[in-house]
């Protein structure tokens, strides 16, 4: 007869670990690659996160352009994270352009974000090194697990030797199906000021990334990610520039001790206009831009309070 009126005990006492450890094996994963979401570090907890974002392919010759982010993410309080980066990038370039505006002596020219504007426009560029440092704070406003939608926060500064840059975001995700099934929107601002080239160029620009991911099985869940991106000359949004937009899937897995999130996405077209001209060929935006981009994340918890 004991252990009969236990029983039901033990079942919510089962349940409630099991919710426990779904709820705690989330907290501050990426489901997804460039797309920001508010499951967040617990406060007092640590991670470190390694990110590889490499973008391939522009409209003729070889391009590849490597940004990699080694990141440490501490949980503030439960709901405000802070984290540090470390920049370090990579530019592989050779005959890339074919627009006339840019290769104004020659077929062909390299050219883009990262190549020097006084070089000769023929050879190849390669250009490894340390770029800069980055800081982010995230404030979660309203928790997507106990409310229909959660909203939140995000800024982060960069200073480094290529560009300058202040992003903001305003980050919505709302959670269904026992939190399987993850939609989340993020609505993204961003000041640049480029200094790799003769002049400083001074940029804008307002991003829209969105994504649904689904959680599958217990370590893996994947879905799609996409971006629509809009650049402006000046910082004041002055003269549109570029739009782009671009989608691919995600797939992301997490062990006890670590988790992976890989993320592919493709240029379905771009448009470029006034002074952007130069960085479009055949309905494809270049720049900064390729026509695939690759997103490689892992992080690892590494200790708590």
């Amino acid at each position: 007869m004991k252990s009969i009126q236990s029983a039901p005990f033990l079942r919510t006492t089962m349940a409630a670990a099991l919710l426990l450890a779904s709820v705690t094996s989330q907290a501050g994963e990426s489901a997804f690659g460039w797309l920001q979401t508010l499951d967040l570090q617990p406060k007092g907890s640590w991670e470190f996160e390694q990110k590889a974002d490499i973008t391939h392919r522009q409209s003729a010759g070889s391009y590849n352009l490597g940004q990699y982010r080694s990141e440490i993410e501490y949980g503030l309080t439960n709901d405000i994270q802070v984290a540090g980066y470390m920049n370090v990038i990579s530019v592989n370039a050779n005959n890339n352009y074919l627009n006339p505006e840019t290769c104004d002596t020659t077929p062909r020219c390299t050219a883009g974000f990262g190549v020097p504007g006084n070089r000769n426009p023929t050879a190849a560029y390669n250009h490894t090194a340390v770029d800069g440092a980055s800081a982010e704070l995230i404030w979660r406003i309203t928790n997507p697990v106990t409310s229909p939608v959660g909203v939140g926060l995000y800024i982060e500064p960069t200073l480094g030797h290529l560009e300058d840059e202040l992003e903001t975001r305003l980050l919505l995700q709302s959670n269904f199906m026992d939190d399987r099934l993850i939609v989340a929107v993020n609505f993204l601002s961003e000041l640049e000021k480029e200094k790799y080239d003769t002049d400083i160029i001074r940029n804008s620009m307002f991003d829209i990334l969105y994504g649904v991911s689904y959680r599958f099985a217990p370590s893996w869940t994947a879905g799609i990610e996409g971006r629509r991106h809009t650049d402006y000359d000046g910082y004041l949004y002055n003269s549109h520039s570029q739009t782009a937009h671009f989608i691919g899937p995600t797939v992301h897995y997490a062990a006890q001790n670590w988790w992976v999130t890989t993320t592919w996405r493709h240029q379905l077209s771009g448009h470029c206009f006034n002074d952007g001209t130069a960085d479009c060929w055949n309905g494809y935006v270049s720049d900064n831009h390729g026509r695939d981009q690759l997103m490689i994340k892992v992080g690892i918890p590494f200790g708590s309070h």
